[in-house]
């Protein structure tokens, strides 16, 4: 992933918050252990995360890929998260440990907005987009110290609001300002237009 290095993404003492469940998913760390799962998610769903809110535009996911590219592409993930610089999670099913998606959170190319997220799921669970948009949004809100970051919006209109983790903050819960076209707010959801890092 390409991106402005920041002194500090998160403050140093900053402690991870510990991932969300939403309906029928649940968010972890990614690892390097799920290289063959997350390649046949994203190499069987490339049209559909092109399409997705976010990915417009971006060269990944591109192909052909192997194993082993795929491989390196998780470890500089991996190492990423361990050094603090972006934090990347896999969305696994609930139950079956499916990998079903991944959520990237990395610093923003803007000066005006702290961070870039991104999330997609495999064509088969298109169905979750919008929840898991809205778990991530609302888990953002609460628990990380961003006071903007840019996440392409989904309709939400037909989505149940989904609990975040025991310790989240009821005061934070998605609004309608958040997923509106509106201009970058403090704290709040900067709008598409920045070009953000590549993931993989």
């Amino acid at each position: 992933m390409e991106a402005r290095p920041p002194a500090h993404f998160v403050p140093p003492h900053f402690a991870l918050p510990h991932p969300p469940r939403g309906p029928g998913f649940f968010l972890t760390p990614l690892r390097l252990a799920y290289n063959e799962g997350d390649l046949e998610a994203w190499s069987s769903s490339v049209n559909h995360i092109h399409a997705t809110a976010g990915f417009a535009g971006h060269p990944w996911p591109d192909e052909p890929m192997t194993l082993e590219r795929n491989a390196r592409d998780l470890s500089e993930h991996e190492d990423d998260f361990a050094h603090r610089r972006g934090f990347t999670y896999s969305v696994l099913s609930d139950p079956g440990d499916e990998v079903i998606g991944c959520v990237y959170i990395y610093p923003s190319l803007s000066d005006e907005v702290e961070a870039d997220v991104r999330s997609w799921v495999r064509a088969t669970r298109a169905a979750l987009d919008a929840p898991l948009y809205a778990t991530v949004l609302e888990w953002l809100q609460a628990e990380w110290p961003f006071a903007t970051f840019e996440y392409a919006p989904r309709d939400l209109t037909e989505t149940a609001q989904p609990a975040v983790t025991e310790s989240a903050v009821t005061e934070s819960a998605v609004t309608e300002s958040a997923v509106t076209e509106s201009a970058v707010t403090e704290p709040g959801v900067a709008q598409p237009g920045v070009d953000p890092p590549a993931t993989s």
